[in-house]
């Protein structure tokens, strides 16, 4: 109740400040775009929603059952962002608010829904650097530092899914610097509490350190368009981002470092021990073509949760293995779009999870870019060879 009090609040806000002048701005480029007239502030405020259709067949062995079909709104989402005091302080706040979104309370939550995505101060104090602060993503693999709203298929890969970083709060430092004409070097390094979004009972374990270095050696993408799926502005030169992440979450108390379940212990204390994740990621585009390719590993210094004697197994076990996924695309002139991705996921033996592959190919429309499109796709998922299944998705993006 307080949430959509606070939200009507603010929406009846900007709506007044909007409704006293004539805006000049345009579907795809936030639903309010207003600056103060003493230039000490400026708020852009612009919803989004995904709607999706999932159908997928499961094979039990022998053959492929009736199919299972689901309807839901995957992300609903607020997104307000600016500058305050001075263009060189800027914010981002961004509000979830579907049940995918804000699912995952528990105790060190206060048992409270996850409205929070987004909430983070740049400040950009120097030439080339910025500082942030607040909770935000973690300069991790370029796959979930892409918006939702912006990738090439219909989600995301079980790379992602598995072995991402996510979101936590804390600090980041950010810098670039040319060799040269076009030469773009980035470094990017973040220290943050280590156990995720929303988290209000903490700092439980240790924290985590983030550290991302990225090269563009033909220079920058049109419009940030290494973190953006597709090659929408057709790059007449040929763009390319290498990169690499080391991330280490010491005394880490959950499955998947920020992700996953806590790590319980018989007498209520939580398992703790050090894990650490490796990305090596990629992004090409030009004339239309791109691709884009991962490769993370995570490991453990000691995987399997122990009780408090040091001996008995909790039943606990850090996610820790490898994973590939490679993705590439064609943007006809047409707006229309034919892409495919081949992800392979290998576990660790004592996660007693049998590895996948993954093999998706998918066809877009894109209406006004990634702000008004339609997207579908079809995945054959294998497990080991055993357990196989197939799923269809489609869907669209609306986003002011």
């Amino acid at each position: 109740m307080k949430l959509k009090i606070f939200l009507v609040l603010c929406l009846s806000t900007i709506f007044s400040i909007a409704s006293q002048e004539i805006s000049d701005t345009s579907f795809g480029n936030g639903l309010i775009n207003f600056t103060a007239k003493d230039s000490s502030f400026s708020i852009k405020f612009a919803p989004r929603f995904q709607m999706r259709y999932i159908s997928t067949w499961n094979h039990d062995g022998e053959q492929y059952g009736s199919p299972e079909h689901n309807f839901i709104i995957r992300r609903a989402r607020l997104k307000f962002d600016g500058f305050a005091y001075s263009p060189k302080l800027e914010y981002k706040i961004e509000l979830g608010l579907s049940n995918r979104d804000i699912s995952g309370g528990n105790q060190f939550t206060r048992n409270t829904p996850r409205y929070i995505l987004d909430a983070v101060l740049k400040w950009h104090f120097a030439d080339n650097w910025e500082l942030w602060a607040g909770q935000t993503k973690l300069p991790g693999n370029v796959e979930r530092v892409i918006s939702s709203g912006d990738l090439q298929l219909v989600n995301r890969s079980l790379l992602n899914s598995r072995f991402s970083i996510d979101r936590d709060i804390g600090l980041q430092l950010r810098h670039k610097s040319y060799l040269g004409n076009k030469f773009l070097i980035r470094e990017k390094i973040a220290l943050s509490q280590g156990e995720g979004r929303n988290v209000t009972e903490g700092n439980e374990g240790g924290l985590q350190y983030t550290a991302r270095l990225e090269v563009l050696p033909f220079g920058a993408f049109k419009s940030k368009g290494d973190y953006k799926g597709s090659d929408l502005k057709r790059e007449k030169a040929p763009k390319l981002s290498m990169a690499f992440t080391y991330n280490l979450n010491a005394n880490a108390v959950r499955r998947r470092g920020v992700l996953g379940g806590y790590m319980f212990r018989s007498d209520g204390s939580l398992y703790e021990t050090d894990i650490t994740t490796l990305f090596v990621d990629s992004m090409f585009k030009h004339n239309g073509f791109s691709f884009m390719g991962e490769y993370a590993k995570r490991t453990a210094d000691a995987p399997v949760a122990l009780d408090i004697d040091g001996i008995t197994p909790t039943g606990d076990v850090v996610l820790v293995g490898s994973a590939l996924n490679l993705q590439a695309g064609y943007l006809f002139k047409s707006n229309y779009e034919i892409a495919g991705r081949y992800t392979s996921v290998d576990y660790e033996t004592v996660t007693n999870t049998l590895p996948r592959k993954q093999y998706t190919l998918g066809f877009n429309k894109f209406v006004h870019g990634h702000k008004l499109k339609l997207q579908s796709d079809i995945s054959y998922t294998s497990a080991d060879g055993n357990e196989d299944g197939i799923r269809f998705r489609l869907g669209f993006d609306f986003h002011f």
